[in-house]
């Protein structure tokens, strides 16, 4: 209905348009006739006269009839959206049911075990059912809240979504083990890949000084390649006896989550550092073409904070831009914060800005930030 009163309304104004055009045409007819000072009009033009009256007593009665068609369809269509607004509450207030807020499944600390009910599931040993009845209700539960690569349809995956407290508690814990994964920038896999190109820039544009008025433009082409990275996929898997979930006093599928998010997170970190790219290991940052080293001569203060100056320069001499990190092992930074000055005062203080200190202390810690140098 909308389109049809749309139409109508772009009909009503081309008949305006024209009834203007007919009522300036008859003013003309009579204008001549004030400019010639006559009495009256002449045959021909009364009859032009008499013509263009009727046409424009044709037109303003189209025009009426316009009018009155698009005041039926805006009140229907008016009443059809009260109609459709009303029906709207009918359906809500029809489907409107008390909710009940109930507790997770497998909520922390209730004494259930999510590996016990999915083994009892799979061994047929769930013979009051209850098992498979937390399963079904944990599979409803985490449809809103976790993402896995299967659907979480019963039968289809549903059942097999681990309790949500089970990687949440735990893998911050790990993420603390790979201090410098955390540092480079991470993207969503895609799906359906198994591996990713990145386009690289290897030459620029350039830009020249003219010699002269309307001189030669410096121009160079952009030449391009791209760094290929393959998926590679880490695992982890622990058998469980029947009876160590039976019997043991506590939720045994707790410690194994943990060990194995902990192992996880230490080897991503030791991937990101020093893959070798073989045997479906990743490239590492050590084994990356190009990557600079500096070499100390001696095993000092003066000489590793004349290496880390020469490491800062190399990076904004290369890259033209500032290193956002240091990284270093716990042992060195240790050594670092107990090196001392000529008068034994150490040079490693906490943040405090004090004078001629190399480095400040932020946190005594053995990952993450705990410094600035």
């Amino acid at each position: 209905m909308e389109e049809r009163l749309k139409r109508l309304i772009a009909l009503r104004a081309k008949a305006a348009d024209e009834l203007e055009k007919l009522m300036a045409e008859r003013s003309a007819i009579t204008d001549l006739v004030k400019e010639e000072a006559r009495e009256d009009l002449s045959t021909e033009e009364d009859t032009e006269f008499r013509v263009k009256s009727a046409e424009i007593a044709k037109k303003q009665t189209e025009c009426e009839g316009f009018d009155e068609r698009i005041k039926e369809l805006s009140e229907e269509i008016e009443r059809s959206g009260r109609l459709n607004e009303n029906a709207t509450k009918v359906r809500k207030a029809i489907s409107r049911v008390d909710s009940i807020k109930e507790a997770a499944a497998y909520e922390k600390g209730n004494g259930r075990s999510y590996f016990k009910d999915l083994l009892r599931r799979s061994l047929n040993m769930d013979q009051d059912g209850q098992a498979t009845e937390r399963l079904r209700r944990h599979a409803v539960d985490v449809q809103g809240q976790e993402y896995r690569d299967l659907d979480r349809v019963d039968g289809n995956g549903g059942y097999f979504v681990p309790p949500i407290h089970l990687v949440s508690q735990y893998i911050e814990l790990a993420r603390s083990g790979r201090a410098f994964a955390n540092l480079v920038q991470q993207q969503p896999l895609p799906a359906g890949t198994d591996s990713i190109n990145i386009p690289k820039v290897t030459r620029g544009t350039l830009v020249g000084m003219q010699t002269a008025d309307n001189a030669a433009v410096a121009e160079q082409d952009i030449q391009d390649s791209s760094i290929r990275a393959d998926v590679r996929t880490a695992a982890g898997s622990q058998d469980v006896a029947i009876q160590l979930l039976d019997q043991s006093p506590i939720n045994f599928d707790e410690v194994v989550f943990q060990d194995l998010i902990a192992d996880y997170g230490t080897k991503v970190d030791l991937q990101v550092l020093a893959g070798s790219n073989a045997a479906g290991q990743v490239k590492g940052v050590h084994n990356t073409p190009g990557i600079q080293a500096i070499a100390i001569t001696a095993l000092t203060l003066q000489s590793f904070y004349a290496a880390i100056a020469d490491g800062i320069q190399r990076v904004h001499s290369s890259r033209f831009l500032p290193p956002s990190h240091i990284v270093m092992h716990p042992r060195r930074w240790g050594w670092l914060t107990g090196q001392l000055d000529g008068d034994l005062r150490p040079l490693v203080l906490p943040a405090g800005r004090s004078l001629n200190n190399v480095a400040t202390l932020d946190a005594v810690a053995s990952q993450q930030v705990v410094g600035e140098l």
